[in-house]
C-alpha cells in the first residue's frame, strides 16, 4: 500500500513539467510569428538609401545690342550650372561662363548646348543684322522712253542742212539747232553723234574735210545753246554715204547735211 500510494506524486509532477514545457514553446512560437510578421511588412528597412540624381544643367545666352547695322559688332554673354561641357555654334566650344564680342555678316540665331551628367540643356538667341540697301533714284520713264526711241529723238533733234561747198549754218539751221538744243536740255543723259555728210561732186579728201567742218558747225551752235561739249561727238563721212544718187539739186541737198543721232 505504501509504494502505490509514492507513484501518484512522480506521476502528477512528470505531467506539470511536461505542460510547462508546452506553454512555454507556444508562446515562444507565436512571439516569433509576431517578430517575422513584423520584419514581412518591412522588408527594405535595411536597404541603403539611393543616391541622389545628378542635377539637370542650366543655360542662358544673351546679346547686346539685338540689331546692329552690317559692320557693327554685339557682345554674346552666356552662363551655366552644373555643365561639364558647353558649346556655342559657329564659336566652338566655350567656358561654362563668358562673353565674347562677334560681328556677324548677316542676322544669325546663336545656339548654345550645355552637357552634364543630368542631361542636356539648350538655349538660343537672334541677332538682326540690318543690311543697307543703296538709294535708287526714280527712273523717269519720260527721258527713258526718249532715249530708247530713234523716232521720238529724230521728231526734236532734226538735221542741218548746208549750202554747196559751205559749212556755214543757214537761218533755218540755226532755228532748228536751237530747238535740239532746248530738248537736249531737257534730257541730260542722252548723249549724240553728230555726222558731217556731202553731196557726190569734189574730191573724197576735200569732202571729208568739208564733211567735218559741218558737223563742227553744228556742234557749236549746240554748245552756245547750252549743251555740254562732252555730250557731243564729231565724224566725217564725207560723199561716202549717199541719201540720194540722182544728179539733181533736191537730191545734192538731202547729201549735204549735218545728221543727229543717239551716242548708245
Amino acid at each position: 500500500m505504501t509504494h502505490s500510494h509514492s507513484s501518484q506524486p512522480k506521476s502528477f509532477l512528470t505531467r506539470s513539467l511536461r505542460s510547462a514545457l508546452f506553454l512555454a514553446l507556444a508562446l515562444g512560437a507565436v512571439s516569433g510569428c509576431h517578430k517575422n510578421a513584423a520584419n514581412s511588412a518591412n522588408p527594405d528597412i535595411n536597404a541603403p538609401t539611393p543616391a541622389p540624381l545628378p542635377p539637370m544643367p542650366t543655360a542662358s545666352l544673351s546679346a547686346d545690342p539685338l540689331a546692329i547695322d552690317l559692320g557693327q559688332s554685339v557682345v554674346l554673354n552666356w552662363r551655366t550650372t552644373d555643365a561639364t561641357n558647353v558649346s556655342i555654334e559657329g564659336l566652338g566650344t566655350v567656358n561654362p561662363n563668358g562673353t565674347q564680342t562677334v560681328s556677324p555678316t548677316a542676322s544669325t540665331n546663336f545656339h548654345i548646348v550645355a552637357k552634364g551628367d543630368g542631361g542636356t540643356t539648350e538655349a538660343s538667341i537672334r541677332v538682326t543684322v540690318r543690311i543697307p540697301i543703296a538709294p535708287v533714284a526714280p527712273a523717269d520713264t519720260t527721258a527713258t522712253a526718249d532715249m530708247g526711241s530713234e523716232s521720238v529723238f529724230h521728231d526734236n533733234v532734226q538735221d542741218l542742212y548746208f549750202d554747196y561747198d559751205s559749212y556755214e549754218l543757214r537761218a533755218d539751221a540755226q532755228a532748228s539747232a536751237v530747238k535740239s538744243a532746248s530738248f537736249l536740255v531737257a534730257h541730260p543723259d542722252i548723249r549724240i553723234v553728230v555726222g558731217g555728210y556731202c553731196d557726190d561732186r569734189g574730191s573724197a579728201e576735200y569732202n571729208l574735210a568739208l564733211g567735218e567742218n559741218r558737223a563742227n558747225a553744228a556742234k557749236t551752235a549746240l554748245v552756245n545753246a547750252g549743251i555740254a561739249p562732252a555730250r557731243i561727238r564729231v565724224v566725217s563721212y564725207g560723199k561716202e554715204k549717199q541719201f540720194c544718187t540722182d544728179e539733181s539739186e533736191s537730191c545734192w541737198q538731202q547729201n549735204r547735211r549735218a545728221q543727229f543721232s543717239l551716242d548708245r
